[in-house]
C-alpha cells in the first residue's frame, strides 16, 4: 500500500469489543467460552458422525457436514481473538491478522448463505419430487455444488479483502467491534471506499437477500406440497424433514441482515455487536444441538458413535 508523506502506517488495530461494560467482561469470558466449547465440540460430532455413519451417507446430512465445517471456521476465526482480548482487558490485532480474519469471517459467512440455499433446494426436491431424488441429488452433483459453494466464497472472500487491504489507514485505529468486519475498517479508511461500498452492496444483495428468496421461494413449495398431503402423520413426517432447517435458516438470516443488510453510513456499532454474537456464536452453537436433539437419526448414530451407557444393560 501507498502512504503520503503525513500519513502514519497503521501496523495494528484495537479491537473495541466490551470494552464499555467493564463489569461484564468476567460473565462475558465465561459465556463466550462455554458458546465456543460447544459449537466446536457440537459441530466436529456432527463432521464425523456423517463421516463414520453409513446411514448418514446421503445428500442432506452430506450438506450438514459442509455446514458444520463452516461452522467450526468461523467460531475458530472470531471466539478465540474475543477471549483473549476479554482476559487480558486489551485486544490489539495486527494488520495481518485483521486482514486473516476478515477473509475467513467473509468467507465462512456467505458459504453458510449458499449452504442454507443448497440444503433448502435438496429438501424442496426429497418433498415435492422424491421420485427424482436419487437423480437429481447425485452424489456427483451434491460434490459439484459444495465444490461451486466452498469455491465462489473463496473468490468472494478474496475480492473483499483484496479491497480492503488497497485502503489506506492513517487515522483512529480503534475498531468499533469484537472483530474485523468490513463496515467499521470503511469507516477507518482516509482514502475513498466507494468500491469497496459497491462491491459490499453487490456482494449482499447476491448472498443476503437472492439467497433469501431461493430459500423462500423452496419452503413455499415444500409447504404447498405439504398442506396437499391428506393424512395428519404424513404431514407431521414431511414437516420434521425440514423444520430443523427452517430453524436454523431464520436464526442466520435475522442476524446476517441485521449486520450487514444496511448501508455503511447508518452503521451502528452496538446492533453490529449484537449481530455478531448471533452469528458468530450463538448460531453455530445452536446448528448442532438443533440437528441432533430433533433428528431420530442423528441421535442413533451419535449413540453408536459415543460409548453412552444404554437403557436396561447391567455393568
Amino acid at each position: 500500500m501507498m502512504f503520503s508523506s503525513n500519513q502514519t502506517l497503521v501496523t495494528e488495530f484495537v479491537l473495541q469489543g466490551f470494552s464499555e461494560h467493564p463489569a461484564l467482561r468476567v460473565p462475558l469470558l465465561s459465556c463466550f467460552l462455554a458458546l465456543y466449547a460447544v459449537a466446536l465440540t457440537g459441530n466436529a460430532l456432527i463432521v464425523a458422525i456423517v463421516g463414520c455413519s453409513a446411514g448418514l451417507h446421503s445428500p442432506m446430512y452430506f450438506f450438514l457436514s459442509n455446514l458444520a465445517t463452516m461452522d467450526i471456521i468461523c467460531t475458530s476465526t472470531i471466539l478465540p481473538k474475543v477471549l483473549a482480548g476479554l482476559a487480558a482487558q486489551e485486544n490489539t490485532i495486527s494488520y495481518a491478522g485483521c486482514m486473516a480474519q476478515l477473509f475467513f469471517l467473509v468467507w465462512s459467512a456467505s458459504s453458510e448463505l449458499l449452504l442454507l440455499s443448497v440444503m433448502a433446494f435438496d429438501r424442496y426436491v426429497a418433498i415435492c419430487r422424491p421420485l427424482h431424488y436419487s437423480a437429481i441429488m447425485s452424489p456427483r452433483v451434491c460434490a459439484a455444488l459444495s465444490g461451486g459453494v466452498w469455491g465462489l466464497c473463496v473468490l468472494n472472500a478474496a475480492v473483499h479483502t483484496g479491497l480492503t487491504a488497497r485502503l489506506s489507514f492513517c487515522g483512529p485505529r480503534v475498531i468499533t467491534h469484537f472483530f474485523c468486519e468490513i463496515p467499521p475498517l470503511l469507516l477507518l479508511s482516509c482514502s475513498p471506499t466507494r468500491v469497496n461500498s459497491i462491491v459490499t452492496v453487490l456482494a449482499d444483495g447476491f448472498y443476503g437477500f437472492t439467497n433469501f428468496l431461493l430459500t423462500l421461494v423452496s419452503y413455499g413449495c415444500i409447504i404447498a406440497s405439504i398442506l396437499r398431503i391428506r393424512s395428519a402423520e404424513g404431514k407431521r413426517r414431511a414437516f420434521s424433514t425440514c423444520s430443523s432447517h427452517l430453524i436454523v435458516v431464520s436464526v442466520y438470516y435475522t442476524a446476517v441482515f441485521c449486520a450487514y443488510i444496511t448501508p455503511a453510513s447508518s452503521y451502528s456499532p452496538e446492533r453490529s455487536k449484537v449481530a455478531g454474537v448471533l452469528y458468530t456464536a450463538l448460531s453455530p452453537t445452536l446448528n448442532p444441538l438443533v440437528y441432533t436433539l430433533r433428528n431420530a437419526e442423528v441421535q442413533r448414530a451419535l449413540g453408536q458413535l459415543l460409548p453412552f451407557p444404554r437403557r436396561g444393560t447391567v455393568n
